[in-house]
């Protein structure tokens, strides 16, 4: 049988349903297993990206600075965002099916939210470590101590945590009326507020989102402000050598965050299309599993300390396996 012939349940109120219908990957057995390799390479290459630059950080005490404390914490999110979506597609697409349950549901949504929200408010704080680095170096130590850094990535963590939470648990009090299959192939919080029909508890919802769409736009001008000061701070800096090195340190974050932001902007913005199913999906996964598993090879191509001390964690864990397998 076909996932497209699953049939779309009516339901009277969210506490009714038990679980919802995700978009399907594809509608022939071939092309779900070509799916679940994809979606399975995908998660391996980004778990072993951001895995390696976790264990070079925790395990280079030359790396244990304000910028590779928050790359840590950003590589956590990234590691989370793939484990949020990823598990459940590929569980569908492998023994052909759609469901996911109605708590599972809200997990994904809850998580996914709360990761992003993550991954952002630390793209924030690294653009500050980035316009202390540049515009205020002497008191860069001052600034960006140890306790200082915690109580930013803290902050991020705990804000985010907060909002998602808040954004979840009103979303899923809404009452649900047109039927529980959802136009993604994970759980979105656009896609569940559109089997809504209670017009206050909407207003509610709309409300927490006109709030994230001004925390997100804050957080956008005061990195575009802190860029431009840097950038005017670099071309001061008379020799090359001295404007390539601080090129060197802004660009991997400019690219993640171009990245990240672009990718935002088309989730929450892109029209309705009246492409291909396949289009849609390809699209969806293009900026919901994609930037996980790029950000590590976009950070450490640029930043010659991380890729050091990855080869060197990599070349001493070959050598001991060399060693243990030349003793037996």
């Amino acid at each position: 049988s076909t996932v497209h012939d699953a049939p779309t349940e009516e339901m009277s109120n969210s506490s009714s349903i038990s679980h919802f219908l995700l978009l399907a990957l594809a509608d022939t057995r071939q092309l779900q297993l070509l799916h679940f390799c994809l979606f399975l390479g995908i998660s391996l290459a980004a778990l072993l990206g951001n895995g390696l630059i976790i264990s070079a950080v925790a395990c280079g005490h030359h790396l244990h600075t304000p910028m590779f404390f928050f790359q840590l914490n950003l590589t956590l999110t990234d590691l989370g965002c793939i484990c949020t979506t990823v598990p459940k597609a590929m569980h569908n697409s492998l023994w052909d099916t759609r469901n996911i349950s109605y708590a599972g549901c809200a997990a994904q949504v809850f998580f996914f939210m709360f990761f992003m929200l993550a991954e952002y408010y630390l793209l924030t704080i690294m653009c500050y470590d980035r316009y202390v680095s540049i515009c205020k170096p002497l008191h860069y130590r001052t600034l960006l101590g140890s306790r200082a850094c915690g109580h930013m990535a803290a902050a991020a963590w705990a804000s985010a945590f907060l909002y998602s939470l808040l954004h979840t648990t009103n979303t899923f009090s809404l009452p649900l009326c047109h039927g529980n299959a959802l136009g993604q192939f994970f759980c979105e919080l656009p896609q569940i507020l559109k089997l809504s029909y209670s017009k206050s508890n909407y207003h509610r919802e709309l409300a927490l989102i006109v709030v994230s769409a001004f925390l997100f736009f804050a957080c956008f001008v005061f990195i575009v402000f802190s860029y431009v000061q840097i950038f005017r701070a670099v071309l001061r800096i008379p020799s090359e050598q001295g404007r390539h090195k601080a090129f060197s340190i802004c660009l991997p974050h400019l690219a993640m965050l171009s990245l990240f932001i672009s990718m935002a902007f088309f989730a929450n913005l892109k029209p309705p299309s009246n492409s291909t199913l396949s289009l849609d999906l390809a699209l969806s996964v293009l900026y919901s599993v994609v930037p996980p598993a790029l950000n590590p090879l976009i950070y450490s191509l640029r930043n010659q300390e991380l890729k050091a001390a990855v080869w060197r964690l990599m070349t001493g864990c070959f050598q001991e396996h060399l060693n243990a397998s030349q003793l037996w």
